[in-house]
């Protein structure tokens, strides 16, 4: 393939939700749009996140719903203002998927499938004019600053006009969300923190024995107990699953980045569940000190407080045998089981990733300040959120304001 640079007005590279939606506001403004996507096809992680369901949003209210963003919520929430949840479920609506609010609060498409709403959007932008190259893997500027890509039909250079960076973070490799564009800013003095894993499971030490006959155990329902940055006592009810390393499940990944910045910071973080939050200490301390007969511990636990599994057996994970004969003890434990977590899980396991590209670098378009005429959206940039929709309404919202910021600049430039 030629080596000279072909020229285009607008080139998005990335061809997820945050690209998408960047594609379709700069097209509507009129501008020509070249989407880039290093995989076959666009939207695959989009696909992923939708099996079993789409999660596609959440019925929070406008307060609550920012909060979900931690210590970026100031930004995020801005982007909001633009393209918030209700005006997402509407996107949907026009593209004839009806959404509906679960009992959780979770806004599902009606079908509960990704791959229609996906179908239809990439077709709209293909009626659009939005044109779309896959298997072009971004490999950062030439030196004249043209962008350079690998193809199967070897090296493409581009130059464009603009460009919109929708690259992913660091927690889907397999699917192109790879983390390696952050060496290629920094280069060009991008400040860029750290990618780390998000929504992401835990180690703890179990004995080989929990590990091997325990794995996969669901343990619900739980109240975890865990201190926040500012070491206030907070808890939360959902469930959880043991796993041959650890623990995780959708309760732990709404902690989760509480929990990989306390072991960041002290070497490991202190969880605390409550194994049957219907019943209370006293009456649960009471239903223990029955006698047993010649019943088993294991038996007695199952009459007196109606547990078993891997629940009956995280206590032997922390107590010992004289232990394990005190009812007020084992009481105590049941209701305040201490686990200790020694690390994140790895990012290529998490769900999604934090870190990437410092907010502080960003106009209010989204537009690195450094670099004029690049844009960055999605998860390339520094902010986290628990599932929930929370992540992709933040992604298509992003994807929105930076599509506009490219427009616009390209208009400003004639």
């Amino acid at each position: 393939m030629s080596l000279l640079p072909e020229s285009i007005a607008l080139a998005v590279i990335g061809g997820g939700p945050a690209g998408l939606m960047a594609a379709e506001t700069a097209r509507a403004a009129g501008v020509e749009v070249d989407v880039f996507e290093a995989k076959g096809s666009v939207g695959r992680k989009f696909l992923i996140a939708g099996k079993g369901g789409l999660n596609l949003t959440h019925s929070d209210p406008r307060g609550v719903f920012d909060r979900r963003y931690g210590t970026r919520q100031a930004e995020v929430a801005r982007w909001l203002d633009g393209f918030d949840a209700e005006a997402l479920r509407a996107w949907a609506a026009g593209l004839g998927v009806e959404t509906f609010v679960g009992s959780s609060g979770r806004v599902f498409p009606a079908d509960l499938k990704a791959a229609p709403l996906l179908r239809g959007w990439v077709r709209r932008l293909r009626e659009s004019g939005v044109r779309f190259h896959v298997h072009h893997r971004w490999r950062g500027w030439a030196p004249d600053g043209a962008l350079r890509f690998d193809t199967p039909e070897g090296e493409r250079i581009v130059r464009a006009g603009a460009t919109v960076l929708a690259l992913g973070g660091g927690s889907w490799p397999q699917l192109g969300s790879d983390g390696a564009w952050a060496p290629w800013l920094q280069a060009r003095g991008v400040p860029v923190a750290p990618l780390r894993p998000s929504n992401c499971g835990f180690d703890i030490d179990w004995s080989a024995h929990f590990a091997s006959r325990h794995a996969g155990a669901p343990l619900k329902p739980v109240v975890l107990h865990w201190r926040d940055d500012h070491g206030i006592e907070q808890a939360l009810q959902g469930e959880c699953v043991v796993t041959a390393s650890g623990i995780e499940g959708s309760a732990i990944y709404a902690i989760s980045a509480t929990l990989r910045d306390a072991i960041a910071r002290d070497g490991e973080a202190l969880l605390y569940l409550d194994l049957l939050p219907g019943r209370d200490l006293p009456r649960l301390q009471a239903d223990l000190s029955r006698p047993r007969g010649t019943r088993s511990f294991s038996e007695h636990l199952r009459r007196a407080a109606g547990i078993g599994g891997a629940k009956a057996r995280l206590l032997y994970e922390v107590l010992d045998k004289a232990e394990l004969q005190d009812p007020a003890r084992v009481a105590a434990t049941l209701k305040r089981l201490p686990l200790r977590l020694r690390r994140a899980r790895p990012i290529d396991e998490a769900i999604s990733s934090a870190g990437g590209i410092m907010p502080e670098s960003l106009d209010e378009d989204l537009m690195i300040t450094g670099l004029p005429g690049v844009f960055a959206a999605g998860e390339m940039l520094d902010w986290e959120a628990p599932t929930g929709g929370y992540l992709l309404t933040a992604c298509f919202a992003g994807g929105r304001l930076a599509g506009a910021g490219a427009a616009r600049w390209l208009a400003r430039r004639g």
